[in-house]
């Protein structure tokens, strides 16, 4: 894709337009403590050994990232920066945390889904330093965010606790419903976005996974509670079909810091069309097993798992830090569970 004439925002090194957020805001922000305060207590009453956000796993799968070898040179930085082909894990899930007593909610029911892709292998010092190796990405099925700022997460604590009215989050419950309301037949056929922005290097962008088989199929809902595993596992194991997804990127041209303050706009793709930087391959495999089921539950998924080239942005992310970092810390001592960085799928000769 010719993109000479696509203006290309310019941010930290180049513009004082942002709101930098340093690590030091972060690990002190009153606002985000309180964010992890009333995660905390709603993990330790519902479900301590479970994710309290994207709970219910429809498959922990692994396959590659390869890198293209065509990339824009402006887009070559980071992990993008040379021609390779990574190993990855990824994982589908629902959206929602568990329910009353770690009971989960059912695929039937309005929701959104996630894909998590954990990279291996992947050199340069991190953000965070428990995986060395590791470089994250977290997707969910939507362009846009459901929250404007992190203190948002906060008002719908109080929203849903009677403390507030609901019309006081209208817009953001507007875009809840639009995620929840997204009909899923199977999780390797749907298109994931970012919806918060990154940093690639000096610019601001947001990145997606399209399926290159997408079902526009209007069928109905299965009547099964784990309908989405169970069309995952005839992808792929059934009918041993290998699943390929488009990486792509997304520039920002709009040197309003509206653009990168609020996760809840939609950037214009007829302004900045996405471009494809990388394949990822999920090939044909067995994984509906108790074994991959434990190693699912084994693993931490944060955008903070990251090269500095792609630092997350915005108060959002800047929550996520110490939010997901508690969270998955929890768990795993409530599980007994040693913290130790995932190793590439061992493919078996």
């Amino acid at each position: 894709m010719n993109i000479s004439n696509t203006k290309i925002f310019i941010l930290y090194s180049d513009s004082k337009s942002f709101k930098k957020i340093t690590m030091s805001q972060v690990s002190n922000s009153e606002i985000i403590d309180q964010i992890v305060a009333g995660a905390v207590q709603d993990q330790a009453a519902k479900a301590p050994g479970l994710r309290q956000a994207h709970a219910k796993s429809h498959g922990c799968v692994w396959g590659e990232l390869a890198i293209a070898d065509n990339i824009p040179e402006n887009l070559q930085v980071g992990i993008f920066s040379k021609v390779k082909t990574y190993p990855i894990w990824a994982r589908f899930s629902n959206a929602s945390g568990p329910l009353s007593q770690g009971q989960l909610q059912s695929d039937k029911n309005p929701d959104g889904r996630g894909f998590a892709i954990k990279v291996l292998q992947v050199e340069g010092k991190k953000v965070l330093e428990d995986e060395p190796n590791a470089q994250d990405f977290v997707l969910i099925n939507h362009p846009v965010f459901f929250v404007r700022e992190a203190q948002d997460y906060i008002r719908l604590a109080e929203v849903t606790a009677g403390k507030l009215p609901p019309e006081t989050l209208a817009y953001e419950f507007g875009i809840l419903q639009q995620i929840a309301g997204k009909k899923t037949l199977n999780p390797s056929e749907i298109q994931y976005w970012s919806a918060t922005p990154y940093r690639l290097g000096t610019q601001a962008i947001k990145f997606s996974a399209k399926p290159q088989v997408i079902n526009t199929a209007d069928l109905p809902i299965p009547d099964s509670d784990h309908y989405l595993r169970a069309a995952l596992v005839n992808t792929l194991t059934i009918e041993k079909r290998d699943v390929y997804f488009d990486f792509l990127i997304q520039l920002q041209s709009d040197s309003d810091p509206k653009w990168v303050d609020d996760p809840t706009l939609l950037w214009d793709e007829n302004i900045s069309p996405y471009i494809k930087v990388a394949t990822i391959k999920i090939p044909a495999q067995e994984f509906d097993n108790s074994d991959r089921k434990q190693f699912d539950e084994s693993l931490s998924f944060t955008p903070w798992h990251t090269l500095p080239e792609h630092e997350p942005l915005g108060s959002v992310n800047a929550s996520r830090l110490k939010l997901y970092k508690t969270i998955a810390q929890n768990r795993r001592e409530h599980n007994q569970q040693v913290i130790t960085e995932p190793q590439p799928y061992a493919i078996q000769s």
